[in-house]
């Protein structure tokens, strides 16, 4: 059913990054200027996906009367359509259902309902944690249910108790401690992108993971932190695979996919130019972490070691990706400025 003329759909827009802009980016130095602008790309990605899912959804999904209703809140509540727009897991959501129903099947989407009746807190739980440093303030929603969260490949933890959450709220105080104090340009972009915090279980034997999907913009999903530098270099490491995926939708680096792998000196399996070119950016942050933190807490022979470490993996792999002949022009400028930095840091 079509939306009422009275209530138009959103207008999509075009969106590109300024030359000084996109080489902060490359720097891991975008801010929350870059953020905001990937975020508009966001928003108009999220405003095609609802147009397909309300061309392509057959009636009886649960889509159409909440479709109508999200349609209202963009005139009638901007702000709460916003906030609805970007939940983490819209995009996930619609992406599964028009895929579903590519393949013959009927998607169930009473979760979109609940999202736009309910706003984030029911679909990703009640719990939300706050933290300030230094008048900096990091406010993200600790979603222990809802679907979609095993997007992040990791098996997501049981609904959190009282004293659980109360755990995740003093391990993100220490951590966001030292990103305020010791990496602020990374603590701003990170306070203007993460939204929510998944629980997730460790991997077999304790080892602590944690993930940033594609398209869960804005989520970061881990395993219960118990260092804080260790959390603060997780938030930093996944949000920039979060900003380099939304860069990736308003501006390509590299070609089509291929059949050709490389190696990536963190792992022992070849990748795709697409993952190597996610794991060097996201690890340019960690070798800008431990820089700063050798520089920061001294002695501190675990940042010089892993400083050490990060650095020569990551000029390896920058090396690697300009020589795989799959770059576009703006994923060469990316990667060379991404040389650059690295070289900046070498040399202090």
């Amino acid at each position: 059913m079509p939306v009422p003329p009275s209530v138009p759909p959103p207008a999509l827009g075009t969106h590109d990054l300024a030359p000084d802009l996109f080489d902060a980016v490359a720097r891991a130095r975008g801010g929350p200027a870059a953020v905001t602008e990937l975020r508009r790309g966001q928003l108009s990605k999220r405003k095609l996906l609802l147009l397909a899912a309300r061309r392509s959804l057959p009636s009886g999904t649960g889509f159409d009367e909440p479709y109508r209703r999200l349609a209202a809140l963009y005139r009638d509540d901007p702000d709460r359509w916003r906030k609805t727009m970007l939940h983490p897991y819209l995009h996930e959501g619609l992406a599964r259902a028009l895929s579903e129903c590519a393949h013959g099947a009927r998607p169930d989407l009473s979760w979109f309902g609940e999202l736009v009746d309910g706003g984030p807190a029911a679909l990703s739980g009640p719990h939300r944690l706050s933290t300030e440093c230094d008048g900096v303030v990091l406010r993200v929603r600790l979603a222990d249910r809802g679907p979609f969260r095993d997007a992040h490949g990791y098996t997501p933890a049981e609904p959190l108790g009282a004293d659980e959450v109360e755990q995740w709220q003093r391990a993100l105080d220490g951590a966001w401690q030292v990103l305020v104090r010791r990496h602020p340009w990374h603590a701003r972009a990170v306070a203007a992108c993460v939204s929510t915090l998944v629980p997730v279980h460790p991997a077999p034997g304790g080892t602590s993971v944690s993930s940033a999907a594609r398209r869960a913009h804005g989520a970061v999903a881990l395993s219960p932190p118990g260092d804080p530098v260790l959390l603060a270099l997780t938030l930093v490491h996944e949000f920039l695979h979060i900003q380099l995926g939304a860069l990736l939708d308003v501006v390509p680096l590299h070609g089509p996919a291929s059949p050709r792998r490389y190696h990536a000196p963190w792992r022992p399996d070849p990748r795709p130019v697409d993952a190597l070119l996610q794991g060097t950016y996201a690890h340019l942050g960690v070798c800008d972490f431990w820089h700063t933190e050798q520089r920061a807490v001294a002695p501190c022979p675990r940042a010089e070691r892993e400083h050490a470490t990060w650095y020569g993996h990551t000029s390896a792999a920058v090396d690697t990706l300009l020589g795989s002949g799959e770059l576009l022009p703006a994923g060469l400028r990316f990667t060379e400025t991404m040389r650059e930095a690295l070289a900046r840091l070498d040399g202090e």
